[in-house]
């Protein structure tokens, strides 16, 4: 008989609440391990295009009944002070002197958190996709040109607290072309952007398969195509390299390759779209260890969690998303004899490892390898905290689902200097909440972006 492995969902103020509260532990406010790669940057950026260092905001003083800095200690009765797109000041109210000239914003009962972060997106534009079906590798394209800052699907975003997201091509080749990295709300996409590229987008299997006779069709043939493009934009890096240092000619500027230089520089990582088992070891085989790239995976879905080991030496991490759970037709988490078929979290399955049917015991990623995504719209993308709910429902530890919304991905994608957690410096990305955001039951308030009031909810006329 199939059993529906699943944990009680509990009530508001109930054990999820109370997990909530425990993000300042110990554990929490460590600084995350070496385990995990999140890119060597470099001190200076060669071919990456970096968005404004500050956004004109007003000067606001922002109260909540509780704020979830995420890496630090929760703070009852807090304020947060905000100005120029930044947060100045955060603490107890009592203890902040609000300066004069600044607007206070009373949320009563609410709680902040840090702006949401997606790493897989399809939104940020009304044209979406960006796809081409006649090459299976691509670096010559990127999405930067079109980030829209105002249409239904960006707006959804906003009532869903996502204020960060990786807005990336699609999966219709192998390797789909740049990512870019922006808010979602800003005067302009140039005011909302945080960095492109934000990433290299790569579609393994599934998707790209295409039946027109070319070698990309097969798995073998992506991997060859992969391979060789890359191996180009490595020559390319390593010429520019040699000529910095003295020792060559200075290579002549080649447009197809230039974004794969700073991609071999780490300036940012491959963000990888791949599934199940097999396709995610080459995945990772190729790109991290063959390669040496800064590699994220961006799905992870189906049974790959059974790579939970091999993934977490090779420093890799995970955002999980669309799909939150797999049926197992073998043993669960605890093994067993093969006859004990049941739906798996598949991000419970990557953080705890477990014995997977397998005769030793596989590591998990632990709390600083897994984030959540959307992969929207396949998901919508205002449902990105449903997604660590549904994770959090299948296994995956409560305190962990705050953390998969907000620094892990900012981490992954190198840019949590500026957003996934409130901190004095950051940007000042606010989301306040009815209650605990990993409660589906719960509803934005006000999303802040810079410093700036982008959505409030009309209870009269709700988005979402």
């Amino acid at each position: 008989m199939t059993a529906f492995r699943t944990r009680t969902f509990p009530r508001i103020g109930g054990a999820l609440c109370a997990a909530a509260l425990t993000l300042g532990s110990a554990a929490a406010q460590q600084k995350p391990s070496m385990q995990i790669y999140y890119g060597q940057r470099p001190k200076e950026y060669e071919v990456s295009k970096l968005g404004p260092a500050s956004v004109p905001s007003p000067a606001y003083a922002f109260k909540a009944r509780r704020v979830l800095p995420v890496t630090a200690a929760p703070i009852e009765d807090g304020v947060v002070l905000t100005r120029n797109g930044k947060i100045l000041a955060i603490g107890r109210a009592a203890e902040v002197a609000i300066p004069e000239g600044f607007e206070v914003v009373d949320l009563g009962d609410r709680w902040c958190v840090p702006g949401f972060v997606d790493l897989h997106c399809h939104i940020a534009a009304e044209g979406f996709d960006l796809n081409d079906t006649v090459h299976q590798t691509n670096p010559e394209f990127r999405t930067l040109d079109l980030v829209t800052m105002k249409h239904e699907q960006i707006d959804l975003a906003l009532a869903g607290g996502v204020t960060t997201v990786n807005y990336i091509p699609g999966s219709g080749s192998n390797m789909g072309g740049f990512g870019t990295l922006t808010k979602t709300w800003g005067r302009s996409p140039e005011e909302a952007l945080v960095r492109f590229p934000g990433c290299l987008k790569i579609a393994q299997a599934g998707n790209p398969e295409r039946p027109s006779g070319d070698l990309g069709l097969t798995h073998m043939g992506m991997n060859a195509g992969l391979r060789a493009t890359l191996e180009r934009g490595r020559e390319y890096h390593l010429a520019w390299e040699a000529w910095k240092a003295g020792k060559g000619d200075k290579p002549e500027f080649n447009a197809g390759l230039e974004y794969l230089r700073g991609l071999f520089r780490h300036e940012y990582p491959v963000c990888v779209h791949t599934q199940i088992y097999q396709v995610v070891l080459q995945t990772v085989r190729q790109l991290r260890h063959e390669m040496g790239l800064w590699t994220v995976i961006v799905h992870g879905t189906f049974d790959a969690y059974r790579l939970s080991e091999f993934v977490a030496d090779s420093g890799v991490p995970i955002a999980g998303g669309p799909r939150q759970y797999h049926f197992d037709r073998g043993a669960g988490m605890g093994g067993g004899s093969g006859a004990e078929s049941a739906f798996q979290g598949v991000l419970a399955g990557w953080y705890h490892g477990g014995l997977h049917g397998f005769r030793a015991t596989q590591r998990g990623l632990g709390r600083d390898g897994i984030g959540v995504n959307t992969d929207s719209p396949v998901v919508p993308q205002q449902e990105l905290s449903v997604q660590a709910a549904m994770a959090v429902r299948l296994g995956l530890p409560d305190d962990v689902g705050l953390l998969a919304l907000t620094i892990n991905p900012a981490r992954f994608i190198g840019a949590d200097d500026r957003v996934g957690s409130l901190e004095v410096g950051k940007d000042a990305d606010l989301v306040f909440w009815s209650g605990d955001p990993i409660d589906p039951r719960n509803h934005v308030e006000l999303t802040v972006v810079n410093g700036n009031q982008a959505y409030r909810r009309d209870p009269r006329h709700p988005r979402y």
